[in-house]
């Protein structure tokens, strides 16, 4: 096993009004110069100016990519502070989202032509990690034996569980948001890479996309790097969270690469139980009833993270992080981010907060959450007594 799987992060931030916890619809220049400058090469624009985006460098190690991530927060909150800004890492923000200004380039004035309502709804943060696939093997065998596993990922990183200014009844209301562009949900059913460069071909010469980057599954194998590409997770307050994410994707990958014929049980049925998956982990999060393909029985968060465990832990050992599954039992003990800002949402609400009110609470702890200052919530005894 090749210890230093190369790998790197994108991660997308809401720029966030500290006074009224909304974002600005257009940002001062200065402020987004500044994020840029902070960033350098691994800065990136997003579809609306309030938000920015992070790409990686190539990491070889965890250690390597919690410091960096650990820098461009802390960084990017400095900058922000200065212009009565915050930083916001999350699937989507909780307060409202009207007269957001679209951001003027080229390749996202082509979405807005080409998508219209889609586009301008989408305002979505993701966490995306590519992994590096040796030339030798094949992107889509190995994509479609890690496939199955994604719903798990998905559950453990949501953290929309808001949208415009309301709890939408989903612990990732950003996958259901997703699900109105084409090429973003489950990727079709592809037997290998062959296959996929023929749909490539036929959607491209059709007119149907401009590139092959116009496909936006929950996985892909990637146009400009030898990686596959998650893209399924929400983005995450907590750098810790992220990284358990990051890691147990590297660790899927890297079990994958290592099989003799990977992805030779993935079939029509894997797949039906797959967006199965998906739509239970997107609507109830880590509390959802999954599918277990080998039985056709539900399977619970716990479950399936054993069950990763004995199948992945000897992987996670060479790749030197086994303590990645106990740090996913920790997500599921203490609850994913969407748990926690429902619960603060409704006590709020117990506490005679208005809705803005109360959404401005989860926005408070989403900011200190991603500048690394995790605030506790209010106890259910201080909600009871009302103070």
């Amino acid at each position: 096993m090749n210890r230093r799987l190369k790998f790197g992060i994108e991660e997308e931030y809401f720029i966030t009004d500290l006074q009224t916890r909304r974002m600005p619809g257009q940002p001062p220049a200065a402020a987004v110069a500044a994020c840029q400058a902070e960033l350098g090469k691994h800065f990136a624009h997003e579809m609306f100016q309030c938000q920015v985006e992070m790409a990686s460098p190539t990491f070889r190690s965890l250690p390597e990519a919690a410091d960096y991530l650990t820098q461009v927060r802390t960084g990017l909150t400095k900058c922000l502070a200065e212009h009565g800004l915050g930083l916001l890492c999350a699937g989507s923000h909780p307060m409202t989202t009207a007269d957001l200004q679209p951001t003027d380039e080229l390749h996202f004035q082509q979405l807005f032509d080409d998508y219209q309502r889609v586009a301008r709804r989408s305002v979505l943060s993701g966490l995306h990690v590519h992994v590096e696939v040796p030339v030798d093997r094949d992107r889509v065998r190995v994509m479609n034996e890690v496939l199955p596993w994604l719903p798990m990922l998905l559950a453990l990183s949501a953290s929309s569980p808001f949208w415009n200014g309301a709890y939408s009844g989903f612990s990732s209301y950003r996958q259901t948001a997703c699900d109105e562009w084409p090429r973003m949900g489950v990727p079709e059913f592809f037997e290998d890479e062959a296959a996929f460069s023929r749909y490539i071909d036929m959607l491209t010469r059709t007119g149907a996309i401009r590139q092959a980057s116009d496909c936006w599954w929950v996985m892909r194998p990637s146009s400009r790097y030898p990686t596959l590409e998650l893209r399924i997770c929400d983005a995450c307050p907590r750098i810790e969270d992220a990284l358990c994410l990051v890691s147990l994707f590297r660790v899927m990958v890297a079990h994958a690469i290592a099989q003799p014929q990977p992805g030779s049980r993935y079939s029509p049925m894997s797949y039906w139980i797959l967006k199965e998956n998906r739509w239970r982990a997107k609507r109830h999060g880590i509390l959802a009833e999954f599918i277990d393909e080998r039985q056709e029985q539900p399977l619970l968060i716990g479950e399936w993270l054993t069950l990763a465990e004995e199948t992945f832990g000897d992987t996670a050992a060479e790749l030197g992080v086994p303590e990645v599954f106990r740090q996913a039992r920790r997500i599921v003990q203490e609850g994913s981010s969407a748990d926690r800002q429902v619960v603060v949402y409704e006590q709020g609400l117990l506490l005679g907060d208005s809705t803005e009110e109360a959404l401005g609470r989860v926005v408070d702890q989403l900011l200190s959450e991603t500048a690394g200052m995790p605030v506790a919530p209010p106890t259910l005894q201080q909600v009871a007594g009302g103070q």
